[in-house]
């Protein structure tokens, strides 16, 4: 039975593992092997690692990096950051990893989505499109290379694009709402969820438990994916690696599907 899926993200710069707000500042908040064994003992759903320095650096992904934590982790896990062929995300397929993320590359590359997905199959293949809403028009505009170079095209018609080009899945993160936990933007889930065949995962935003609740309440099964929910507590964000528990998982999926 499909169920939505709570998945927390993880963001690595220089090796170490960080939270940015709307992008910018990131800081430091502990070592990502060992986030990945706190996460193995509370049962996360899957787990996403984003290397948000790799494109920026025109650099290769990690792959030493990948092993360990493909090595480490035992639930699914998604890895993105520097991919741009085909081979490279063979490559970290055959470490152990169940799907890899294509951001800047798919863009401005949109063939390498049908390429990968032919060497590793559409269902190991992620899209992440980061947005911001503009100042005028309804649609939203993407951004690559940590929201600094905006993309040619709108939301609407990259979403059709990488479907028709054999993604298996899509991760929608929102530039504004990027740790600052005051809520997903509802609105843009909805509009893509109606929208687009794929499973999708809706990232940036969450502030509680109850803000997954609202994104499972409006969109069904959908992914509700959190960076700084599951690494700080506290007003005054202190760093402590947290995720429900299947009691709470339970509650929060069967309160808000029967809505």
């Amino acid at each position: 039975m499909l169920r939505p899926r709570i998945i927390p993200c993880l963001l690595v710069s220089d090796g170490g593992l960080v939270k940015t707000q709307r992008f910018k500042d990131p800081k430091y908040v502990g070592d990502p092997i060992n986030a990945v064994k706190i996460f193995n003992e509370k049962e996360a759903d899957e787990l996403v690692v984003l290397d948000i320095d790799a494109s920026t650096q025109r650099r290769e992904p990690d792959f030493t990096m990948i092993g360990h934590l493909a090595v480490e982790c035992r639930m699914p896990l998604c890895y993105g950051g520097g991919i741009t062929t085909r081979e490279q995300a063979k490559r970290i397929i055959g470490l152990g990893v169940e799907k890899v993320a294509i951001s800047a590359a798919a863009i401005d590359d949109p063939g390498l989505v049908s390429q990968t997905a032919d060497e590793v199959g559409s269902q190991s293949v992620v899209v992440v499109l980061d947005v911001r809403k503009p100042m005028f028009g309804k649609d939203f505009d993407v951004y690559t290379h940590n929201g600094s170079r905006k993309a040619r095209g709108g939301l609407a018609s990259l979403v059709a694009e990488f479907e028709s080009r054999g993604a298996g899945e899509l991760v929608i993160n929102s530039i504004d709402r990027d740790g600052m936990m005051k809520g997903y933007d509802l609105d843009l889930a909805e509009r893509i969820r109606s929208t687009t065949r794929l499973p999708v995962t809706i990232l940036g935003g969450a502030g509680s438990l109850d803000d997954i609740g609202a994104l499972i309440g409006r969109c069904g099964i959908i992914g509700a994916s959190a960076g700084s929910l599951f690494v700080f507590k506290g007003n005054y964000r202190a760093v402590l690696i947290n995720y429900p528990n299947p009691a709470q998982k339970d509650e929060i999926v069967h309160n808000n599907l029967a809505r």
